[in-house]
């Protein structure tokens, strides 16, 4: 890439803004090469998105992290009725231009595999091309299918057997042994992103709170983190710092409940019901916080909305040592348990070059021996201050998944003991100003889940002309049907709760 062609990129910082009208609008061409290029030198794609700007027009927008140098790289194009699809040579841009084909009506040319993400009809009140302007059946979709003697099809949802939400399964087998999976969702979809625009507004937190209800800590803080970018809000160190606390104990809560379901999952009853009581005593920690034990209500623009006192910090250190006592016994009951490891190890495993060519993240990428954490890479918050050490693992299967979720409870536990012996006294939280008018602002948090990204463009009026939310779970959901293939099918539920992705989170 020639020092001409990089002289006008506008590079960001995790939460910090940008004029819009400084960045460039690049020719498609160009846009593509310069991702291209940027991934063969270890970008990511964190976002990729449409925003329309004239009748006929769309510009796409990518947001590429460049890990190695804690960077963020806005680019952007303008396109009409189609473009050539950029997932053929970059397969971490599959679901994206999905995505942007079914809300904006645009045809990703030679895209290999166009098929509905969400199930609705496309944005502009007159699609771009006309063919698709209708709305899609819910779950009426062209699945890929295996032709060949003794081989058979199995079909699982909507509708599940457990209390969990809606999603489509169709595995193509041959005999007990998976050659493909396709996972259908969208059932969940309620245009999160469509009642941002022309926000923030009284609603615009409580979207983010419940988006995807096991991570409020982390949409909460992505977006607050948000709107503090492009308003010019600082907050106090004091507030970080209970941000902080409340993610990680979100993190320890859900790795706990995981941890208890994989058990479940092979029989072991022991651990599974620890698990479960303990996840309880976690969340109830959250609720000692702030009332509500999924947190909703605590993090709020320009800091947080409830303060800790000596005797909650005592408090919470008592709680905090019964849960890491009680974990410690159960989890190490599972590790010496010889017939559960057999199934934990070499099932539903990834290799580190599928990781990295597809785009997969949090502890589904650590698993697999890449060091990609939010909290080390872009920094934000509290965690510029300080850093929570990386945990890896490298056989890439059930195994390693269950392994890096116990490091990392273990290390939320020291962290969490280090910031409550700490907290400067300071106030928690800082008028917020309103949005300055032209910009773009990433924020990206490292959810349990693993990243999650949040992009907002306003308008000349300080308002949302297009925001954008990426969930773990949308990078996520293809790494499970990658990682079922050469699978038996009996083993799809333990590798299914190994990763437990969000059917709500994907959907927005």
């Amino acid at each position: 890439m020639s020092e001409s062609a990089t002289s006008n990129w506008i590079y960001l910082s995790n939460g910090q803004a940008a004029d819009i009208d400084k960045l460039p609008v690049m020719e498609m061409a160009a846009f593509q090469e310069t991702i291209l290029h940027e991934i063969e030198n270890g970008a990511r794609i964190s976002a990729l998105f449409g925003q329309p700007v004239a009748d006929e027009t769309v510009r796409l927008w990518a947001i590429l992290s460049q890990d190695r140098r804690s960077l963020l790289l806005p680019l952007c194009t303008d396109t009409g009725a189609d473009y050539p699809a950029l997932t053929p040579r970059c397969p971490q841009a599959h679901r994206f231009e999905q995505e942007i084909c079914e809300q904006w009506g645009m045809q990703p040319l030679g895209h290999p595999w166009l098929k509905p993400v969400r199930f609705h009809a496309p944005y502009r009140s007159t699609a771009i091309n006309p063919a698709d302007a209708g709305t899609p059946e819910i779950g009426v979709m062209p699945f890929f299918r295996v032709e060949g003697e003794e081989v058979h099809e199995v079909a699982v949802g909507p509708v599940h057997a457990g209390i969990i939400e809606p999603g489509h399964f169709r595995f193509q087998c041959h005999g007990e042994n998976v050659m493909h999976l396709e996972i259908s969702l969208g059932y969940q979809h309620r245009g999160v992103e469509r009642h941002m625009m022309s926000g923030p507004g009284g609603r615009s937190l409580h979207y983010m709170e419940t988006l995807a209800g096991d991570t409020t800590i982390g949409h909460a803080t992505a977006y607050c983190q948000m709107l503090e970018a492009l308003s010019g809000t600082g907050i106090s160190v004091r507030a970080q710092v209970l941000r902080g606390i409340a993610l990680e104990l979100e993190r320890i809560a859900n790795h706990t409940g995981d941890i208890g379901a994989l058990a479940g999952d092979v029989g072991f009853l022991p651990t599974m019901s620890y698990c479960g009581r303990i996840r309880g005593d976690v969340l109830n920690m959250t609720a000692v916080i702030c009332g509500n034990r999924f947190g909703r209500g605590l993090v709020k623009p320009g800091g947080v909305g409830h303060d800790l006192d000596s005797a909650l910090r005592r408090e919470l250190h008592q709680r905090l040592n019964a849960v890491e006592k009680d974990l410690t016994v159960a989890v190490n009951l599972l590790w010496k348990t010889s017939s559960v490891m057999a199934r934990f190890e070499g099932a539903g495993a990834l290799r580190p070059e599928d990781v990295e060519a597809l785009g997969f993240v949090g502890p589904t990428a650590r698993a697999c021996g890449l060091e990609r954490d939010v909290r080390n890479d872009m920094p934000g918050g509290i965690f510029r201050f300080t850093q929570i050490p990386v945990s890896t693992c490298s056989s890439g299967d059930v195994m390693a998944r269950a392994h890096v979720r116990w490091l990392e409870i273990q290390r939320s536990i020291t962290f969490i003991r280090e910031q409550l012996d700490s907290m400067p006294d300071e106030a928690v939280r800082a008028p917020v100003s309103p949005l300055q008018p032209s910009r773009i602002a990433v924020s990206l948090m490292e959810g349990w889940r693993g990243e999650i990204c949040h992009v907002a463009l306003t308008d000349h009026h300080g308002r949302f002309a297009a925001y954008k939310v990426v969930d773990p779970s949308f990078h996520n959901w293809f790494a499970l049907a990658y990682a079922l293939r050469n699978q038996q099918i009996s083993d799809f539920p333990l590798c299914n709760k190994s990763f437990n992705l969000s059917y709500c989170g994907h959907d927005l």
